[in-house]
């Protein structure tokens, strides 16, 4: 894994990065077009890869469980794959287009498809972190992926593609920056629940600004959020909710933007509003992550000799024996599988 990172530090060129920060209505082909608009507005201000917020083909749909909903998705290469690539190489640069993918019938993915600046898919990402949460029923539509914490060699360099939920997760960023990834993107889609905002929002927002500078820090690599912004009522209100802790489903979500990208020390190189639509632009520099490792050598001092089992969910215990041993196994094996 180590021999990937450093092969994968060899590409030195500055590049530009775009994020659309955008609303979703409820036509799926209007969200096509305004993306690529947005697309090719990125690529006249100069930006060399562009990156699309979570499922933006259509509103969150999430926000109830109704299998409907399936008819959505769509197979890899597919319609959405095809238009952006036909941009991707038109435009000649790397776009990264979150869909709800199709792999076969009742196999669905939430997934990141990374398109080079030929128009060739150079990989795919399916979000590793499924929730399950008021407005957020994810387990009900995705499996959970099976392809791993990537990066992916693109025309600008490697470059590696998580999802949303697994903002809040710093064994997949420090796994897709050991793969070689000189900047992590996180499509989103998060918001405030309406009655939750005005006592939580603010610390909400923050933590989730906060954690993902955190994976750049100690990472040593750039990080780039990408949210949708405006307010999604779920369709058909209160009674098609399931009611979780702390309210209903059905009274929408107010997606915060707040798109952002974080340079290698943390520091906040861009940031868009929390309530309107736009591109953001920011510069990734690899020299930049090349001094920041430097001073900061967190991955030199890695304990790669301790880190056994940590791909597990639950770490194995020590050896022992006797009779207090078999009692201990036992509690053990309660918990888990409370």
């Amino acid at each position: 894994m180590n021999s990937c990172y450093v092969s994968g530090m060899e590409a030195r060129r500055a590049f530009t990065v775009g994020l659309v920060q955008m609303p979703m209505s409820a036509d799926r082909d209007e969200n096509l077009e305004r993306a690529a608009a947005h697309i090719a507005a990125a690529a006249r201000a100069g930006a060399d890869l562009v990156c699309l917020p979570e499922l933006f083909r259509s509103r969150y749909f999430c926000q109830r469980e109704d299998a409907a909903n399936f008819d959505l998705a769509e197979p890899i290469p597919g319609p959405t794959t095809r238009a952006l690539g036909k941009i991707a190489r038109a435009k000649r640069l790397v776009v990264i287009a979150p869909i709800f993918e199709r792999r076969a019938a009742g196999v669905y993915h939430n997934s990141a498809v990374v398109l080079d600046a030929d128009g060739s898919v150079a990989g795919v990402y399916r979000k590793m972190h499924i929730p399950d949460d008021p407005a957020y029923y994810e387990k009900y539509y995705f499996t959970p992926g099976d392809l791993g914490f990537r990066a992916f060699q693109t025309r600008v360099g490697r470059i590696a593609t998580l999802i949303c939920w697994d903002q809040w997760y710093p064994e997949g960023a420090r796994l897709a920056a050991l793969k070689g990834a000189s900047i992590l993107f996180y499509p989103t889609a998060i918001g405030w629940h309406p009655e939750e905002k005005a006592r939580h929002g603010a610390p909400q927002r923050d933590a989730w600004r906060t954690v993902q500078r955190g994976h750049a820090i100690a990472n040593g690599v750039y990080v780039a959020a990408v949210n949708r912004v405006g307010f999604e009522g779920a369709p058909g209100g209160r009674k098609n909710g399931r009611k979780g802790q702390g309210g209903s489903s059905g009274e929408g979500i107010e997606f915060w933007g707040s798109s952002f990208i974080s340079d290698p020390f943390g520091i906040v190189v861009a940031e868009a509003s929390t309530d309107h639509e736009e591109i953001l632009l920011g510069r990734v520099d690899p020299e930049r992550i090349e001094q920041v490792r430097r001073n900061w050598p967190f991955l030199r001092d890695r304990r790669v000799d301790a880190y056994g089992g940590i791909e597990s969910r639950f770490l194995a215990e020590p050896p022992e024996s006797g009779k207090g041993a078999r009692t201990k196994k036992s509690a053990h094996r309660r918990m888990a599988a409370g």
